[in-house]
């Protein structure tokens, strides 16, 4: 809340300096769960008795105290009674306690998209448990900060951010030296929020001991009276931020709790802001938000704006446990898929997901807590324990959507109309757009049988497959819809006879579409596009070409051949033991590479993607937006200074073009790539090799976990896919399609879907996607969120339509808060900016058509 003494017009020339109070969290790094369980207890319990014994007191000089997570809230919620936790969200009300959005604090830089929105989801409980909005999101010490996180922090709510760094365990040369002190950070999508990033000064008073207590690092108000003597008299500082309105934040810097009583008058931020206010200066003991508030109704219109990512740096060290962090990354991936399903059956059980809410809130705190920015691993509590606390987030997020999923499709075979005695089984699509992919149906009979599709009527190819020991009937469903599924019938007999899906010679593969080369490492050595004209797309660098963990021995056999489609399985000896899969597709452009290493390994170890292209441009799914790997100045989206470039962001996908033609490199579970023979100071934009991060500790044996934690089993799956020009929804389209196959399961007989084929919802603009669908968190029976993104870099009109009748739909937050309703016409008309997310809340009638192929778009 605003001080209403601070804010004045009579006022306006004297300066305002806002001094916030906070504990920085070094969760898992400074102590245990439990000790940092009862610091945060006793610290909101004794920051909320300074909050009733100050309430007399003018504004400014009131007690206030920032919590740096809503991981203490939740903390709070768990183990206080129901009126304490009552007393907290009504002093948050008041102005008097406040928290970010985000659970802790993270490093970003490895995360996906829907990863960071989830781990914000408790904040959005309880925004609309208690009619609150969080304004404020923060993430501190690390050095960077991706380009996209804003757009996604803002469309979560979030107006505001500060940032502090340590400026230490850095590779950047100057990261305390800011081309702006305060900034509008603008988003891909045009969003914005301010951000109050802060140069870093050194020592600032008599009682700074470390840089990343003065001004611009992550205790800036460590010395409240250091801090305010400094902002308003230094002529460096002042030079930089010619404003009257000032922040600076935190206290606590590495400590395990702070505790301040209200006579300490060094320490206190209530008696140094009586103390220090005088005719020149206004002091406000601050909750962050106040002061932002203030600076945007006084200098918002006439304050710069950056739009650009600095790369990652301790974001990298989740890497150091590359297997854990992956199997994140795919949990992630199946929410798509299982909550489709969940969407689909909640319409017609709207108590479906009761059974599942507790461990869906259990995943997205497990979420908000894996990336927190501590993985340095350096600190009093031992890698081996931090290891393993992340093991342990990592099985609650893993266990969630796989439940959920077996759950689902279960429930969703009982729903769809079965007739006669022969088995069926649905194949659902979860991307919204209409596929021809394989799938491989849980049929364990030995005696032939050939597939019917009910929809079309037709035989479609099928063969025998084996994963891991478990017998599979594959088979290439057809058109299958939007958000929805075909059924196919098992029939006994062999059926009719489909040419092979390619053919294998030696050490080379072929079918329509490509014509490649396998090496016994596992290695691609040629690439031939025979629709282009046979274009070779691979070149040799650095002795690298696709696909490539580096020399080795090993052994090519035929794993699976038919109709529907050819693996090649490689067994190699080196660099590290491993074994890849190379897959073609019956009347598919993708080749799927699946790569299961199966030794333990310390050093930094990548796969390389070497391409025959000239003048490289790459473009990648950073988090939350598809940019450009040039510096700003050469029409890409990385900053000039202040940033990293070594290893950069890789989520679904890095697509890598030249001359017209390009490859787009779909990447399932690996969070980090080199462009070229980048450094951490230079951005090699020319050199066309890709180097996909297996894993290791990139800054060396002291930052992260030892030797991947004694890890002896990673997998790491790509597919390629050649092109002309560059679209960065196809591409996106290709990455899903590989990293989210066909669900399938048994129709066991129901009446309330068509026996046949059924779409739920469709999107008319190929360029949007829709991102996700899903239960609403206030539960199923509240309706559905449909989340779309515009993958263009140009403004979007589209519809969004549905086979229910949609009877009410509002706009909502990234984390489902409302904000207006709309009316359900208006999702005719669906508009978006450049690279938009948006969130909808949508009820619907449970009535299905009883026979329905696709939605009609209106």
């Amino acid at each position: 809340m605003l001080m209403k003494e601070a804010t004045m017009a009579d006022q306006v020339e004297r300066k305002r300096i806002y001094i916030a109070p906070d504990d920085h969290t070094d969760y898992m790094w400074t102590a245990d769960e439990e000790t940092y369980r009862a610091a945060f207890l006793e610290m909101l319990d004794h920051y909320l008795n300074l909050a009733d014994a100050t309430d007399a007191l003018p504004g400014p000089f009131q007690s206030r105290w920032n919590c740096d997570g809503s991981f203490w809230l939740w903390t709070y919620e768990q183990y206080r009674s129901a009126a304490e936790f009552a007393q907290l969200i009504e002093r948050i009300r008041s102005g008097h306690i406040s928290a970010p959005l985000n659970m802790l604090v993270s490093c970003y830089g490895g995360m996906p998209a829907e990863a960071v929105l989830r781990g914000m989801y408790y904040s959005g409980m309880l925004e609309r448990r208690h009619q609150l909005r969080f304004s404020m999101a923060v993430a501190m010490e690390n050095q960077t900060l991706p380009y996209g996180l804003g757009a996604l922090w803002a469309g979560a709510g979030a107006r505001y951010s500060w940032r502090g760094i340590c400026a230490c365990a850095s590779r950047l040369p100057h990261a305390g030296d800011r081309e702006h002190e305060i900034y509008w950070w603008v988003g891909p999508d045009n969003s914005r929020l301010l951000m109050k990033w802060h140069s870093i000064y050194g020592r600032i008073g008599p009682h700074t001991l470390h840089a990343n207590q003065s001004i611009g690092g992550y205790a800036e108000a460590r010395d409240p009276s250091d801090a305010i003597i400094f902002v308003d008299t230094d002529s460096r500082f002042r030079q930089r931020y010619p404003y009257q309105v000032i922040g600076a934040f935190g206290q606590g810097w590495d400590d395990l709790k702070t505790i301040v009583p209200l006579d300490d008058p060094v320490h206190s931020f209530v008696a140094v802001a009586q103390a220090m206010t005088n005719e020149q200066r206004q002091v406000i003991v601050s909750n962050e938000q106040d002061f932002f508030e203030d600076f945007v109704a006084t200098y918002g219109a006439n304050v710069p704006e950056q739009a650009v990512s600095y790369g990652n740096e301790w974001d990298l060290y989740s890497a150091s446990l590359a297997e854990v962090s992956a199997s994140v990354r795919r949990a992630v991936e199946q929410l798509r898929g299982a909550e489709a399903l969940a969407t689909l059956v909640s319409l017609q059980q709207p108590d479906f997901m009761d059974q599942h809410t507790a461990a869906r809130d259990q995943a997205w705190l497990a979420l908000g807590l894996y990336w927190e920015h501590d993985w340095t691993a350096d600190g009093p509590v031992s890698r081996e324990a931090r290891a393993a606390w992340q093991r342990r987030l990592a099985a609650q997020i893993v266990s969630y959507p796989q439940t959920l999923l077996a759950s689902a499709n279960i429930a969703l075979g009982a729903l769809i109309r079965h007739a006669g005695t022969l088995a069926r089984y649905y194949v659902f699509n979860p991307l919204s757009w209409v596929r021809t992919d394989i799938s491989d149906l849980p049929y364990a009979a030995s005696a032939p049988v050939h597939v019917i599709d009910l929809a079309s009527g037709a035989e479609v190819p099928s063969q025998v497959v084996l994963h891991n020991g478990f017998r599979a009937l594959r088979i290439l469903a057809q058109d299958v819809p939007s958000i929805g599924y075909n059924v196919y019938e098992v029939r006994p007999g062999s059926g009719r006879q489909f040419e092979p899906a390619a053919q294998l010679v030696g050490d080379r593969i072929e079918h329509a579409a490509y014509h490649i080369t396998v090496a016994e490492r596992g290695a691609i050595t040629s690439l031939i596009d025979k629709q282009r004209g046979d274009r070779e797309f691979v070149q040799a660098i650095d002795g690298r070409v696709l696909n490539d963990l580096g020399p080795g021995a090993g052994v090519l056999e035929l794993e699976s051949s038919g109709p529907v489609s050819v693996t090649l399985k490689i067994s190699a000896s080196g660099p590290l033991t491993h074994v890849t899969r190379i897959t073609l597709i019956r009347n598919s452009r993708r080749i799927e590479i699946d790569n299961q290493i199966t030794e333990n390994f310390g050093e930094v170890m990548t796969w390389g993607f070497a391409f025959n292209l000239d003048a490289p441009d790459v473009w990648h799914e950073e988090v939350g937006a598809v940019i450009r790997a040039k510096l700003l100045d050469q029409g890409g989206h990385y900053a000039a200074r202040n940033a990293r470039y070594d290893w950069l962001t890789l989520n679904h996908y890095v697509d890598i073009s030249g001359a017209g033609v390009g490859v787009t490199l779909s990447n399932a579970d690996c969070a980090f790539m080199k462009l070229g023979r980048s450094t951490a100071h230079v951005l090699d934009t020319h050199t066309p090799l890709i180097s996909a991060l297996i894993g290791g500790q990139v800054d060396g044996p002291h930052l992260g976990i030892l030797n991947q934690g004694g890890d002896t089993a990673f997998l790491q799956r790509f597919a390629l896919q050649t092109h002309a020009a560059f679209d960065p929804a196809e591409s996106m389209r290709f990455a899903l399609e590989h990293q989210n196959p066909l669900l399938a399961a048994a129709v066991t007989g129901g009446s309330a879907y068509p026996q046949a084929c059924f779409s739920l919802a469709q999107v008319s603009d190929p360029q949007v996607l829709l991102w996700a669908i899903k239960p609403a968190e206030q539960g199923s029976d509240q309706g559905m969120i449909t989340r779309l993104w515009n993958l263009s870099h140009q403004p979007v009109d589209c519809q969004l339509a549905l086979a229910t009748p949609v009877l009410s739909a509002a706009r909502t937050t990234h984390i489902e808060t409302e904000l207006y309703e709309l009316p359900p016409a208006a999702l005719q008309s669906v508009q978006f900016a450049p690279q938009q997310l948006q969130t909808f809340h949508l009820t619907c009638s449970p009535t299905v058509p009883e026979d329905s192929a696709s939605v009609a778009l209106i």
